[in-house]
């Protein structure tokens, strides 16, 4: 999903150190050795938990 939209691929070509992804809409992204990605979240994760979240790094009791 990219600003709220989703998108399927239809394909993805490898050549050289990229990758060139196709979308069944016809539009197309090229990922570079260096090209940065940023996954943006609704919710803080360093926010407050919930109640009923597990927490899996402590040994319980």
């Amino acid at each position: 999903m990219i600003g709220g939209h989703v998108f399927i691929v239809e394909d993805l070509v490898t050549t050289g150190p990229c990758k060139r992804l196709t979308f069944t809409t016809g539009e197309h992204f090229t990922i570079r050795p260096h090209t940065v990605l940023w996954a943006a979240r609704r919710i803080n994760p360093r926010g407050p938990r919930r109640p009923d979240a597990q927490d899996h790094t402590r040994g319980h009791r």
